[in-house]
């Protein structure tokens, strides 16, 4: 049995198009086809959370019936 190392692509986070810019951001990752991740900006050596993609559209659309 080889070994070979596994191939892991770095997340590709971005932000809003609302965001202004100054860095107080919620900036989010596909993982994969089902999952999501979300970080905060200013600390972005914290582990992000996980979502699935259902829980997140979920929460994202109840923020939106309530603005």
């Amino acid at each position: 049995m080889s070994a070979h190392p596994a191939h892991h692509d770095a997340p590709r986070w971005w932000r809003s198009s609302r965001s202004v810019g100054m860095n107080n951001c919620v900036e989010a990752a596909r993982l994969g086809t089902a999952r999501l991740a979300v970080r905060d900006s200013k600390d972005t050596a914290r582990p992000p959370l996980r979502f699935s993609a259902a829980a997140w559209t979920s929460f994202v659309s109840s923020l939106r019936q309530v603005s």
